[in-house]
């Protein structure tokens, strides 16, 4: 992974290092490896994740297609140009 640096500007170097990481899932990965789990947990957890991606995805596809109304922060929140 590489971040460039520019006008010696560090900070903002850090902050597109740690977006980039945490699109990665690094930190997740961290978290989860500190300590071990058991492979029973680990599918149990994966499982669960599953589910939450497919109920998020039907729920997302709902509102799409205008079955559920959306979220009130999404609502508020104004269209982007």
């Amino acid at each position: 992974m590489q971040v460039v640096v520019r006008d010696n500007n560090v900070d903002q170097a850090l902050r597109a290092l740690k977006k980039k990481l945490q699109r990665e899932g690094v930190f997740r990965e961290m978290k989860l490896r500190n300590y071990y789990e058991k492979p029973s947990e680990k599918k149990a957890r994966q499982k669960a994740e599953a589910v939450r991606r497919a109920r998020k995805l039907a729920r997302k596809r709902a509102q799409r297609e205008g079955g559920l109304p959306a979220p009130a922060a999404a609502a508020a929140r104004p269209a982007r140009p």
